[in-house]
């Protein structure tokens, strides 16, 4: 598959624009103004379409409110509601399917304010930033912006970001072992340029992950976005109500969200979850 340069760049503008309307977002209380798009363009160096089109998504996610002749707004605080048990491991069964990666950018860049909370760095620290298409036999199916802090992994290569399996990269030739990952997921619809890049109508409905992930002694050493094509991707969870049937080992493979890896440290999470990759749309 040929990757339209021009979509690449649009996805990966918006990206940086929404990053930044987010700290504007993270400042704030619900019920706050932001600036206007006026100021927000100036601020930012951008056209009133490609501001416009990350606000919109911003307001489809439930982040900030537009309320006609007055502005923009931050929205209340969404419902969280977890399900725990206690008892069951971390369990990702594989979804199907040959998983590859097309690097867009790969650069390395400060943190900056939002990042750093996440990675537990300094704004000013330096990060591996990397934005990937994924494919599953050839064809696109997420869109994934990586941060990783730069000093973990100095000299990563294209070639890791493309083939293979990413956290065995991390353990085999950078000595970082993964064991964690706080993972939440929501439904959103795709952008003009997201949509070209993944082969998909404009708005069509997507899920938006975004992970943490942390290695055995605690340290955040990846924190990501990825948005997945909705008419392929579909969710199952499954609930322990009583004692866990023994179960064969799955398979190696690409977890949903997830970049292939060993991710099976037992860490006590409330239930597994199964994206299963479908035929059709």
């Amino acid at each position: 598959m040929e990757i339209d340069r021009a979509a690449s760049g649009a996805v990966l503008k918006r990206e940086r624009v929404r990053d930044a309307i987010l700290e504007l977002i993270d400042e704030r209380h619900p019920g706050d103004a932001i600036p206007s798009e006026r100021s927000l363009c100036a601020r930012l160096h951008v056209s009133r379409p490609t501001l416009r089109a990350a606000v919109d998504e911003l307001v489809l996610a439930g982040l900030l409110v537009r309320e006609h002749g007055r502005g923009m707004f931050v929205a209340a605080e969404k419902i969280t509601q977890e399900l725990v048990s206690g008892r069951d491991s971390f369990a990702v069964p594989p979804a199907a399917g040959v998983w590859t990666s097309r690097v867009l950018e790969s650069r390395t860049v400060p943190a900056g304010a939002r990042v750093g909370r996440r990675l537990r760095v300094s704004p000013a620290a330096r990060i591996r930033y990397v934005a990937r298409l994924r494919l599953v036999d050839g064809s696109p199916m997420a869109i994934e912006h990586l941060h990783i802090p730069a000093d973990l992994v100095p000299d990563l290569t294209g070639a890791e970001l493309e083939q293979g399996d990413l956290y065995e990269h991390f353990r085999d030739r950078h000595g970082v072992q993964v064991s964690e990952a706080v993972q939440s997921i929501e439904p959103t619809v795709v952008t003009r340029a997201e949509a070209e890049l993944l082969d998909v109508p404009e708005l069509s409905p997507a899920l938006l992950f975004e992970r943490l992930t942390t290695d055995t002694g605690d340290r955040p050493v990846e924190y990501v976005r990825s948005l997945y094509r909705g008419d392929r991707y579909r969710i199952v969870s499954r609930l322990a109500l009583g004692p866990a049937p023994v179960r064969p080992k799955p398979p190696e493979g690409h977890h949903p969200g997830i970049p292939p890896g060993d991710l099976t440290s037992g860490a006590p999470v409330t239930f597994s979850t199964r994206g299963v990759v479908q035929s059709g749309g």
